[in-house]
């Protein structure tokens, strides 16, 4: 009875002994950190012995980003990096005894993504997490030392698609317009204004009567670094009684079609994923990353569109509602928020003699840059006229958590300010 209680002990020893050897060894060092300051954003790396599990959370008052690495540590020389950008100071203390807790103190309120890309060229693990300003506005003390003295601003770039063209005409009203022709007019009028408002630049894809690709269409847009997309038609229904402009959006089940084509593209991974370099065999990384990049299209593309919809709502009835959404080939930019104004229905004989009056399409491009303009100021792209404006608009943010610890240097994330290492 004794042996076999023995041998029921040894067991639970070696097993002990192997759980805390396993443990030991997943542990997940971080050696070195570094901070990058783009135009963009503010990026930290963070470079680990090992694959490590992780959560990032955040907290106001004062801003902060928080990650809880768990079974990790600091090695003995991790030497917090001075902070840049964004980035006021990275700190580091134990967590639970067993995990780290990573603090990234922010000079101005932020949004954070993270991943964890793998090994690559020798180097190990790094986990790599990017701060963009909050609601894309630009950090505030960019803001204030641009009240004495301006900062370089760029403008926001939108690419206006003249749906058809050349041997492809598209639908014809009952008094032989062309929705070509339509579509084109349309677009050089909106563009006209684009070019008159401050702060805001637009392209054509085409400025004449020849076609261009579908896809060619929004790569133009890539290739141009526009901000948005905006494909300009004109609606055509069997009946002669149906009428009103839509407003549509890419569908989901069409980004996940072209997730798998731009996948293939090991060009396009990069480029989507922030310049990061992919090998064939990070295809799982590679569609995680794109997945979230395009996440975050399809949301913008859909308070975009929702804008423009409420602005030339204002002109009359709208055909739906709503926004609208389906598969169209050139709305699936993983990259560009893109939108499809269907304008008016051609084959309505009343919206055809509309169409073709040069005043009501000056009204209908206003409406279209109304709306476009209308989402710029709530959500502006970091760099630009519409970015500075926001930050100059922006009321003073209420604390919506308190530091909840007694000690008074505590910082309210765990670490305290006096044992954080200096940057």
């Amino acid at each position: 009875m004794w042996g076999k209680s023995r041998q029921v002990l040894r067991q639970l020893i070696v097993g002990g002994l192997l759980l805390a050897l396993a443990s030991f060894s997943s542990a997940a060092e971080l050696k070195t950190a570094k901070i990058s300051a783009e135009a963009d954003r503010t990026r930290v790396f963070l470079d680990l012995a090992g694959p490590v599990d992780y959560k990032l959370f955040e907290i106001a008052n004062p801003g902060r980003i928080v990650l809880d690495m768990r079974d990790s540590a600091a090695t003995e020389s991790f030497a917090a990096p001075a902070g840049k950008g964004l980035l006021k100071s990275l700190r580091t203390g134990a967590q639970n005894k067993t995990d780290l807790r990573v603090v990234l103190d922010l000079a101005a309120d932020a949004r954070p993504k993270s991943f964890l890309m793998p090994p690559e060229s020798g180097q190990g693990y790094r986990l790599i997490v990017d701060l963009y300003p909050k609601g894309k506005g630009g950090k505030a003390e960019v803001v204030k030392s641009a009240r004495a003295a301006p900062a370089k601003t760029r403008d926001v770039v939108v690419m206006i698609d003249p749906g058809h063209g050349g041997n492809d005409p598209g639908a014809h009203g009952s008094a032989g317009t062309w929705e070509k022709n339509i579509t084109l007019m349309v677009a050089r009028e909106l563009k006209r204004q684009m070019d008159k408002t401050p702060g805001m630049r637009a392209v054509l894809t085409r400025d004449g009567d020849y076609y261009v690709g579908l896809e060619d269409r929004y790569r133009k847009a890539r290739e141009a670094k526009a901000d948005l997309f905006v494909s300009i038609h004109a609606d055509a229904f069997t009946s002669s009684d149906a009428r009103g402009s839509s407003v549509w959006m890419l569908s989901p089940r069409g980004a996940t079609s072209e997730a798998a084509r731009f996948l293939a593209d090991r060009e396009n991974n990069a480029d989507l994923v922030g310049g990061v370099k992919l090998d064939r065999k990070d295809n799982t990384l590679a569609a995680v990353l794109l997945d979230l990049s395009q996440s975050s299209t399809i949301e913008a593309s859909g308070a975009v569109a929702q804008q423009v919809l409420r602005a030339i709502a204002k002109l009359g009835p709208t055909h739906r509602g709503y926004v609208e959404k389906a598969n169209f080939v050139v709305l699936r930019s993983p990259d560009v928020p893109s939108i499809l104004v269907e304008t008016a229905f051609i084959t309505n004989p009343e919206e055809e003699r509309r169409l073709n009056n040069p005043e009501q399409r000056e009204l209908l491009a206003t409406a279209i840059l109304n709306g476009m303009r209308n989402y710029l100021q709530a959500a502006p792209p970091p760099g630009t006229q519409f970015a500075v404006a926001a930050e100059k608009n922006r009321p003073e943010r209420l604390a919506s958590r308190k530091a909840t610890s007694e000690d008074e240097g505590d910082s309210g994330d765990g670490i305290a300010l006096a044992r954080a290492p200096r940057s």
